[in-house]
């Protein structure tokens, strides 16, 4: 159920099109519906305004598919993250329109349309080519929840004129999504340069001391950019979501005012 289908659902028993009796029986499945397995939260995207996410890693490929047809009933976008093509062809032969974005290991069931003309973007960048598949699932996700995307990758502080030369775009963008492993020095670097939202990703890119993704990690923590939040390693999703929430609000005022 999202916002949506509920107000036209208020608006058929206004009109009379549909009994009360039959318009309570469609909201009986709110506000989660129990699959012995999982109890599926089908009321978050009227709480928060964007579906349960569904997780891969440790469900069977069954579990996936039946989570995501519960979720995707009336049309409504469905994210899956840590996905294998395994997933996606399932989900293709229970008819669902699914897109798989390899590299971010992420599937997206009824992709919105394009974001209106002139809406807020989300600008994601990386330290270096290898931190990709994290940025890439950052920028589906914010896809997903219908806001628009710029992708900067390999500007790594390494050799900050590639980085510089884009200052403009950075500048502009609603919100920042920095992905970096190595030493994580990039949404540092951003940070003092705009006076954009920088969500910070640190990734397990890297050698030996850097710890599976804590070094970097350790570095954001302790930016001295006061702009800059952290997510958790490798945590594209997380990054994506709240950037995606920021351009959201950001486009809501625009409409307002």
């Amino acid at each position: 159920m999202n916002s949506d289908r509920l107000r036209v659902l208020l608006e058929e028993v206004r009109d009379g099109t549909v009994r009360p009796e039959e318009a309570l029986e469609e909201l009986k499945s709110l506000p989660y519906v129990d699959l012995g397995f999982a109890k599926v939260d089908v009321h978050r995207q009227l709480r928060t305004g964007f579906p349960e996410t569904v997780y891969c890693p440790g469900k069977t490929t069954g579990q996936v598919v039946e989570i995501v047809k519960t979720l995707a009933e009336g049309g409504s976008v469905v994210l899956v993250t840590k996905a294998d093509e395994e997933k996606v062809v399932a989900l293709r032969e229970e008819g669902l329109r699914a897109a798989y974005n390899a590299q971010a290991r992420a599937i997206v069931v009824n992709s919105p349309g394009p974001p209106p003309e002139g809406a807020p973007y989300v600008m994601v960048a990386t330290g270096g080519t290898a931190d990709i598949p994290v940025a890439e699932e950052a920028a589906v996700t914010v896809e997903a929840m219908g806001q628009p995307v710029k992708r900067l990758y390999d500007v790594g502080v390494a050799g900050l004129h590639r980085l510089l030369d884009h200052l403009g775009l950075l500048r502009e963008a609603a919100a920042i999504v920095a992905v970096a492993g190595m030493e994580g020095a990039l949404p540092s670097v951003i940070g003092g340069l705009v006076e954009t939202p920088v969500i910070a990703v640190p990734t397990s890119t890297g050698y030996g001391v850097n710890l599976g993704g804590i070094a970097p990690l350790l570095t954001m923590l302790n930016s001295c950019a006061p702009g800059v939040v952290v997510v958790n390693i490798d945590n594209g999703y997380g990054a994506g979501f709240f950037a995606g929430l920021v351009a959201h609000r950001m486009a809501q005022a625009k409409v307002k005012s």
